[in-house]
C-alpha cells in the first residue's frame, strides 16, 4: 500500500464487545481452529510420517497422470458431515505438508462450486497408476 494510511488501533474493552453467539455451545465452530501454541499431544510416529510421505510421492504420480486428463484433484467422503469434501492437487498437497510438518491440518476454504465430474477418490487415482504401470510393464 503507497503511503501511510495506517490507523492508530485503539483497544476495545471485552464487555463493549457483542456476546459470542456460539457461548457455551459444543459444537462451536472455532472449537476446530485451533491455537498454534496449545500443545496438541505427542509427535507424530514414525510410522505415520513414512505414510504421509507415500501419500505425497503418490500425489506426485496421480497428479502427474490424472491434471492432463481434466482432473481438477481428489473427492473425499467426509464421515463427520457425510458430505463429499472436494480437494485441489495443491491444497491436498499442501494439507498433507502442513499435517506432516505440524502434526496437523489446518481448516480452509472448501472448493467453490466446484464440478464432481473434475474428482476422483483416492482409490481411482491409485487404480489409474496401477494400470498406467501394468500397461507400461507389458510393452
Amino acid at each position: 500500500m503507497s503511503g501511510d494510511r495506517s490507523v492508530p488501533c485503539e483497544t476495545v474493552p471485552h464487555d463493549a464487545l457483542p456476546p459470542d453467539p456460539f457461548a457455551g455451545d459444543p459444537d462451536d465452530p472455532a472449537r476446530a481452529i485451533a491455537d498454534p501454541d496449545d500443545d496438541i499431544g505427542p509427535p507424530m510416529a514414525d510410522e505415520e510420517r513414512a505414510e504421509l510421505l507415500t501419500d505425497l510421492s503418490d500425489l506426485a504420480v496421480y497428479q502427474a497422470l490424472l491434471e492432463p486428463r481434466g482432473i481438477k484433484g481428489v473427492v473425499v467422503d467426509c464421515s463427520e458431515c457425510q458430505e463429499p469434501h472436494y480437494h485441489d492437487w495443491a491444497l491436498l498437497r499442501a494439507s498433507l505438508e502442513q499435517l506432516l510438518n505440524d502434526g496437523r491440518m489446518r481448516p480452509h476454504e472448501p472448493a467453490f462450486d466446484p464440478d464432481p465430474g473434475a474428482y476422483v477418490s483416492w482409490e481411482y487415482c491409485r487404480g489409474f497408476a496401477d494400470g498406467v504401470t501394468a500397461t507400461e510393464s507389458a510393452r
